[in-house]
């Protein structure tokens, strides 16, 4: 049911895209708006992970360079990613200071998990685990991609929605023509749309991750011990984080909460897993 709902969301915001083309350019918009989801899709799919480790300033985590965080990582990883009967990510470090992780990686065999040298400094063997078990459940579900294609979808529909302010008058007496209600109406009406069925589709695979690494490791209560330490921390020292990674982190940055968050409430998850019956 998970994987039928992100599906249902992934398709109502490219119909939005296609919508917002509608607006811009009336019949043949509609074509420039399918064309551009298209093309979109296709640039999610191959470069998002490189995107991605390129606005976090990740490293390779190596053995020669980072001794002793690799040595606590990379036999985590290998472990979970045998029970979870996966090929081993890639490995990635940050220097950032606070506590936090996040996967990126179109399908297993193309995959990589990112920590921050905060996130081996203040959590605990059982701790780490659980976090490094909820990335990979985003691997193993393909989530990072879902994520992606939703992100560069609602990017999109938010730059069609700005193009309909400029572009959606047309001639009243041409049918074809682009309505300017609906124009109007995209301009601010689309980028709110987009971000909250990325909300959705965000806050669906989070609580699916977060069960994922509570399965693997036989209890809910080592992730949700470091989300509470995580929590505590994010606040503590800031992230200095891009808004456009903010969706892939485990803890969302606190510099970068809002209203409408793509992560679900972290009282909401720690619940969700201290309450599994596994």
């Amino acid at each position: 049911m998970n994987g039928i709902k992100t599906a249902a969301l992934l398709g109502l915001m490219s119909a939005l895209l296609v919508f917002a083309g509608r607006a811009i350019g009336g019949a043949n918009g509609m074509v420039y708006g399918l064309g551009i989801a298209v093309v979109m899709n296709f640039f999610s799919y191959f470069f998002s992970e490189k995107m991605a480790l390129m606005a976090s300033g990740a490293q390779p985590l190596s053995e020669s360079e980072n001794p002793e965080i690799y040595y606590r990582v990379a036999p985590i990883v290998k472990r979970i990613a045998d029970k979870m009967g996966m090929p081993m990510p890639k490995l990635w470090v940050t220097p950032e200071p606070s506590p936090n992780a996040f996967a990126t990686g179109r399908n297993p065999n193309h995959a990589s998990v990112a920590v921050t040298a905060g996130l081996v400094q203040h959590m605990n063997d059982s701790e780490l685990e659980g976090v490094l078990a909820h990335e990979m459940g985003h691997v193993k579900h393909r989530d990072i991609l879902i994520s992606s294609v939703a992100a560069t979808l609602a990017a999109a529909i938010t730059y069609m929605a700005q193009m309909a302010l400029w572009f959606g008058g047309g001639r009243r007496d041409d049918d074809d023509a682009p309505s300017p209600l609906a124009a109007l109406l995209m301009l601010f009406l689309g980028p709110l749309a987009a971000s909250l069925i990325q909300m959705a589709i965000s806050r669906s695979r989070e609580f699916s991750a977060d069960e994922a690494a509570a399965r693997v490791m036989g209890s809910g209560y080592p992730l949700s011990n470091a989300l509470e330490k995580l929590d505590g921390w994010s606040r503590r020292i800031p992230m200095d984080a891009q808004p456009s990674m903010a969706h892939m982190y485990i803890m969302k940055p606190a510099n970068l909460m809002r209203l409408f968050s793509t992560h679900p409430p972290t009282e909401e998850r720690i619940a969700r897993l201290r309450s599994l019956a596994l």
